[in-house]
């Protein structure tokens, strides 16, 4: 149990499994060095083609990352809820983001500064295996969302922002059908049909506010299913 005077941000990162080995100067080295930035909903909380200060975590909320908009359209690539890192790739780069980190949700942002995030890389085991973790989770997510432009129903579509290629943490996911919509691209009202769609086919069962998701592989296996294999439950 953590005492009452110990900080979000502390907590945050004693739940990682690469914190609790590094020494304990360095432990609280990096808790007095995190950066927080706090976001309303729809605000963008980073702003694109500007300099990556660090490695990123959802400390509370749900963000997207986004492209810049283009007369008014845009994708977005990924989502991350509270207790997920983002920004990899930037990060061992040092380079300009190259999107838009928006709130879904009120939010709060922490930031692993790149000198400490650099230092881990080059003195912590531990620190190097969750991060290519992390990594191969990006490649397997870049993959999805390939394959997921070939998919035909939206019913797939949401199935796949649902799976655990996107959310590996948690199957019982806290998410509004606007909050879905604006994942997948699509209106409130085809998102909610396809929920319905699913549960049907005993893919998620709804409660209000909130998804479950009780078997993993079979809807990774709705996901990748041809179009003539589609055939409404029944």
């Amino acid at each position: 149990m953590f005492p009452g005077t110990v900080s979000p941000t502390a907590r945050f990162l004693a739940s990682q499994s690469w914190f609790s080995s590094l020494p304990l100067t360095t432990q609280d080295e990096i808790t007095q060095n995190m950066l927080l930035t706090k976001g309303k909903k729809c605000e963008v909380m980073l702003q694109a083609d500007t300099q990556v200060e660090g490695w990123y975590a959802v400390l509370n909320g749900l963000v997207k990352l986004q492209s810049v908009p283009i007369k008014g359209r845009l994708s977005t690539f990924l989502c991350v809820a509270s207790g997920d890192w983002f920004g990899e790739g930037s990060a061992l780069t040092v380079e300009r983001r190259r999107y838009e980190v928006v709130a879904m949700r009120d939010t709060e942002l922490l930031c692993l500064p790149h000198a400490d995030f650099h230092y881990l890389r080059a003195s912590s085991i531990e620190f190097n295996q969750f991060l290519v973790s992390q990594l191969s989770n990006r490649v397997s997510q870049a993959m999805a969302l390939i394959e997921s432009a070939r998919l035909r129903t939206p019913e797939q579509r949401v199935a796949l922002s649902l799976s655990r290629l996107f959310w590996g943490r948690t199957r019982k996911l806290n998410l509004s059908q606007d909050e879905l919509a604006n994942m997948v691209g699509i209106s409130r009202q085809t998102a909610n049909q396809a929920l319905k769609a699913l549960a049907e086919r005993g893919l998620v069962t709804l409660e209000f506010g909130r998804v479950d998701i009780p078997d993993d592989e079979a809807l990774t296996g709705f996901i990748f299913s041809t179009p003539d294999l589609l055939q409404p439950a029944a």
